[in-house]
């Protein structure tokens, strides 16, 4: 029964991978007649002694840092919302994930409106309307302090709801006896949520939380539209799998662009075994 996942990740998974290492020490040319040459770990000094690239994973680090900690923040608390036993709750929950089912796609173009830098920007008309007209329009992507800030917020609404979706079945496997018997302890809603909620879903946050450090290192869908067609400012915004396919569809170098590929795996395996370790002590302490 295992045999259909084990070949699907050998074939799109396993084989590509090892043909990115074999590119990484290669000179090798997209589209090129040229058979790819090997200059042995030319591509990975370039790449450690390039400043964009480093740059690009100080951008990843920053939005993974965010992300991580807030989405889950917000999901657990929309999951303690709508784990509510009220009439039409199921709507609430509804809406709350609906943002999940729109490709990205979409909802970059959505928030490239909603940023827009122009008096008809939906953000710059909030801020108009709030300050009563004392702040002028703002470029939220142009500039340089707000665009990331910009794409992490858009990143959050995205994709919180799938994080809340998980955390609310984890809530709902709770026995309702466990509150109960804390109630007639006398313990406060704040305890009953440490003492209670919180190690019950154990299990089920820490999946949340590995499950959204991987989904946010590998942002890239919205930084790509909304730097090529949004006007975002390329040097804040841009990550490390964007600069990876810049480098092998702009620039046709795809030795460096699988070196980038390489060492960008190695960093978020390294970050989810770190992770998975200090999530092990814990639970043998």
């Amino acid at each position: 029964m295992a045999t259909p996942g084990i070949i699907g990740l050998l074939v799109f998974v396993a084989i590509p991978f090892l043909v990115a290492i074999f590119l990484s020490f290669h000179n090798a040319q997209l589209n090129s007649p040229r058979a790819p040459n090997y200059i042995g770990i030319t591509q990975y000094t370039r790449l450690f002694a390039d400043a964009q690239f480093w740059r690009a994973l100080g951008n990843n680090l920053t939005f993974a840092a965010v992300v991580i900690p807030v989405q889950t923040a917000i999901a657990l608390g929309l999951a303690m919302l709508v784990n509510q036993r009220l009439r039409g709750i199921s709507v609430f929950r509804a809406l709350f994930f609906l943002p999940v089912i729109f490709p990205m796609a979409l909802v970059a173009v959505i928030w490239r409106l909603i940023l827009a830098r122009s008096e008809g920007g939906l953000l710059n008309s909030l801020v108009h309307f709030v300050t009563f007209g004392q702040v002028g329009p703002q470029d939220w992507l142009g500039n340089s302090a707000t665009a990331l800030p910009s794409i992490i917020l858009l990143s959050i609404w995205q994709g919180v709801g799938f994080q809340m979706i998980i955390l609310l079945a984890g809530l709902q496997e709770i026995p309702q006896e466990r509150y109960e018997a804390a109630q007639l302890d006398r313990a406060n809603r704040w305890q009953q949520f440490l003492y209670v909620t919180l190690p019950g879903i154990r299990n089920t946050l820490i999946f949340v939380v590995l499950l959204t450090s991987i989904l946010a290192f590998r942002v890239y869908d919205q930084v790509y539209i909304l730097i090529t067609s949004g006007g975002a400012n390329r040097t804040a915004t841009q990550t490390v799998l964007y600069q990876a396919t810049t480098s092998v569809f702009d620039q046709n170098n795809l030795g460096r662009a699988s070196a980038i590929t390489v060492v960008f795996f190695a960093i978020v395996l390294g970050i989810t075994v770190i992770q998975r370790r200090l999530v092990r002590q814990e639970s043998e302490a």
